[in-house]
């Protein structure tokens, strides 16, 4: 046996994430800023051949002569996502993404995920770990690292729409960065979701004075200092997509968009700022998918670039939160402009939080210890 040779890695599960500091927010908030900044100056790569791919994600036939094959439901997503993050972090990783909304029926999350976190010189397995807090965080985490910037400082209320999961993490990651918030209103599908959500704040952050359930997209945005859209749903026709009116919106009111998304005129108007996590990824998806792309991806950076294709947008009204992050563009220029940020989600963000999370393991001693082999057979 050489212990050059020998590979061992942990296996962290998901109460071991807990322990390690996953659902430590402000933590997260400040890891995704740093990304960000590693983004802008190009220490990174995804997946495809810009380097910005979301990933590879197998799809379905809506017919197959195969029974046993899956049928493209809502959500249905088996899908890998691949990359490297220089910095501090130097790593690379991929997260395994398993979706179907109808797991929902089984008391099963819609998302099942895994990470595995690489040595990025190597390629040996540093850490697999359960994800769906790795990755919920994370997604939560970068629409705060937008109010941190662009959001009104004086922020009190938060309108969110979908109080599941990825609700959850963005208010928790806006109330990280505007302490001042006291009051959300939330909009959701079923009793049961609100009730839990309304449970969770109460106990997470009392300072929240009031929670005000509401009945329409309208009572969401209406009046709301930071707006969040969260909730999943049927893709394909963006008229069904929840909408954002510009009449709705309040004067200097931020809007972080992480799912579905769609916008009425006045929102397109070039007044409006118009905000992307990672420019090149937009560049990768509207290349990857049919025209408009935002049938196949319903976020709503993919609908600002089919409006580029449609004359009503230059690339140059695009901006990018890495760039405001840097100093090279300006954050809020003034309490009355409107900015409304897209979140698409990129593994880079599981390779960065992933990779904090599992040094916070290895310093605490936390997850299992698992060998990979002593000495390869094949070398």
């Amino acid at each position: 046996m050489s212990d050059a040779t020998k590979i061992d890695f942990i296996y962290l599960s998901e109460q071991d994430m807990i322990r390690a500091g996953v659902t430590d927010m402000p933590a997260c908030v400040d890891t995704m800023e740093e990304m960000f900044g590693l983004l802008y100056q190009g220490d990174y790569r995804m997946a495809g051949s810009n380097n910005d791919s979301h990933g590879a994600m197998v799809t379905f036939p809506e017919n197959s002569p195969f029974p046993a094959m899956p049928k493209p439901t809502a959500d249905r997503r088996l899908m890998a996502m691949p990359a490297y993050l220089g910095g501090s972090f130097c790593t690379a990783g991929v997260k395994w993404y398993g979706s179907n909304i109808a797991n929902r029926q089984k008391g099963l999350p819609r998302s099942i995920l895994m990470f595995t976190l690489n040595d990025a010189d190597t390629g040996a397995p540093l850490a697999h770990m359960s994800a769906n807090l790795l990755s919920a965080y994370r997604t939560g985490a970068v629409p705060g690292v937008g109010a941190r910037h662009l959001a009104r400082k004086d922020s009190k209320v938060i309108g969110l729409l979908g109080p599941g999961v990825m609700g959850k993490t963005a208010v928790a990651a806006f109330i990280a960065v505007c302490p001042q918030i006291d009051t959300i209103k939330i909009k959701g599908r079923g009793q049961h979701s609100l009730d839990t959500f309304i449970s969770w704040v109460t106990v997470t952050f009392p300072q929240i004075a009031t929670i005000e359930v509401v009945d329409s997209l309208e009572a969401v945005v209406r009046g709301s200092d930071i707006v969040t859209y969260c909730s999943s749903g049927e893709v394909g026709d963006p008229s069904t997509y929840p909408l954002v009116k510009r009449e709705w919106v309040k004067a200097g009111a931020f809007l972080a968009m992480p799912a579905l998304c769609n916008i009425d005129e006045g929102m397109e108007q070039p007044d409006v700022r118009k905000v992307l996590d990672n420019t090149g990824l937009y560049h990768a998806w509207y290349e990857e998918v049919p025209k408009p792309a935002h049938h196949t991806i319903p976020v709503i950076g993919v609908r600002f670039m089919d409006m580029v294709a449609e004359g009503k947008l230059t690339h140059a009204q695009l901006e990018d939160i890495g760039q405001i992050i840097a100093g090279d563009a300006p954050g809020r220029q003034s309490d009355d402009e409107i900015i409304i940020m897209s979140v698409g989600g990129m593994p880079v963000e599981d390779v960065a939080w992933g990779t904090v999370v599992y040094r916070n393991a290895l310093a605490s001693g936390i997850g299992v210890k698992l060998n990979l082999w002593e000495t390869p057979v094949l070398s």
